[in-house]
């Protein structure tokens, strides 16, 4: 069951990935070179974007998790480990956000204005 799940997911993202590239060549052909551009960048943005969340998800979970195994163990720092989670979790978003920024930035950026 695990393995024919990983292969139906490495199948559906070598499709996203090269579904483009087609689509590209027949915008190519009729001398619309903005749209295969943009067409590639939303596609790319949104798997970075995806990529993105999907890590810092696993990272504040991986923090929380030890987090509160931590305070299970030893309920009197409790305060301590809050302060330090927090802190942590905060750095974790601003790498998402990070992500996002330069998301933005490469869907609004035109590299087409003379």
């Amino acid at each position: 069951m695990k393995r024919s799940l990983t292969v139906l997911i490495l199948v559906m993202v070598s499709l996203m990935l090269f579904a483009p590239s087609v689509f590209a060549e027949d915008a190519k052909a009729a001398g619309d070179s903005k749209l295969s551009y943009y067409g590639m960048a939303v596609l790319g943005c949104g798997l970075a974007i995806g990529l993105a969340a999907l890590g810092t998800g696993i990272g504040m979970g991986h923090g929380l998790r030890g987090a509160t195994e931590g305070t299970a163990r030893n309920p009197g720092v409790s305060g301590k480990i809050m302060t330090t989670l927090i802190i942590g979790i905060a750095m974790i978003e601003s790498l998402a956000i990070y992500a996002l920024v330069v998301v933005l930035i490469v869907l609004y950026a035109n590299p087409f204005k003379v």
